[in-house]
């Protein structure tokens, strides 16, 4: 296991229903990280939030996939993003992991945006994920699943909650109080990754992807409406030295859900 894991957060405009120029766009922001364990995009970073656009969802072997595929292989590093997936006639918000040793992982969100009607052009996930990275147990979600804490629940002893995003400008204060509380809650590492620009519904967007300890302390924060590349290096020790201190996670409450 590594003690030090390095993760590069993108945080970038997004081309509207292009996924040619956001392939490219994308490749570029990229080629200036240097050596990383796992970069990490926006949710739909190929089109923007866009799920009544069905006809831009791609299967597991189309050019998005391929491209990721491609970058985790040139920079020797995990890569995660959300992107619409057309499966047995069927639309998912997918997020797709690629590990360093090229195997995908897939984790279909859960928790649908019922405020543009996202249900009714997309099939709702069922199960998390949990993925392993250089001994780390990590647990990525998608967007609207920040606000429901039971199912982000860290009762699988993950080390990392990510949450991929197009969060808009008018809720962020939601978006930075529930990232903090999930860390602190869930005793772990997390991470945000939004984008900034406006989408072609009117939507604003200003970024403020962050990093926040087991203990909710701010890491990392990005400047807002500016494209970034970020990289930072997040301890295990110090996550078990948290846990040790202070083991909230074992009285947690048990349960499964449906």
């Amino acid at each position: 296991m590594k003690d030090r894991l390095n993760i590069s957060l993108v945080q970038s405009h997004i081309y509207w229903q292009n996924v040619e120029k956001n392939i490219l766009h994308f490749s570029n922001l990229i080629s200036s990280v240097k050596k990383t364990d796992l970069i990490l995009l926006p949710e739909m970073f190929n089109t923007g939030f866009c799920p009544q656009s069905k006809h831009l969802a791609e299967k597991m072997n189309g050019k998005t996939i391929s491209w990721m595929k491609d970058i985790s292989k040139q920079k020797k590093c995990a890569i995660a993003g959300s992107l619409m997936v057309l499966e047995c006639g069927k639309v998912y918000n997918r997020l797709i992991w690629i590990s360093k040793k090229g195997t995908i992982s897939i984790y279909d969100k859960r928790h649908l945006f019922s405020l543009i009607n996202e249900q009714e052009f997309i099939t709702s996930g069922q199960k998390r994920l949990i993925v392993v990275e250089e001994g780390w147990r990590i647990c990525p979600l998608i967007c609207y699943d920040l606000r429901f804490p039971v199912f982000s629940r860290n009762n699988e002893n993950y080390d990392v909650l990510i949450y991929l995003a197009n969060w808009p400008i008018q809720r962020i204060g939601a978006w930075n109080a529930l990232l903090r509380a999930r860390g602190i809650e869930n005793q772990c590492y997390t991470i945000g990754v939004n984008r900034i620009g406006k989408d072609d519904n009117g939507i604003s967007f200003n970024g403020s992807s962050k990093i926040f300890s087991p203990s909710g302390k701010e890491l990392l924060s990005t400047q807002k409406n500016k494209e970034t590349v970020m990289q930072i290096n997040i301890s295990m020790g110090n996550l078990k030295k948290i846990r040790q201190k202070m083991n909230f996670l074992h009285d947690q409450d048990r349960f499964i859900i449906q």
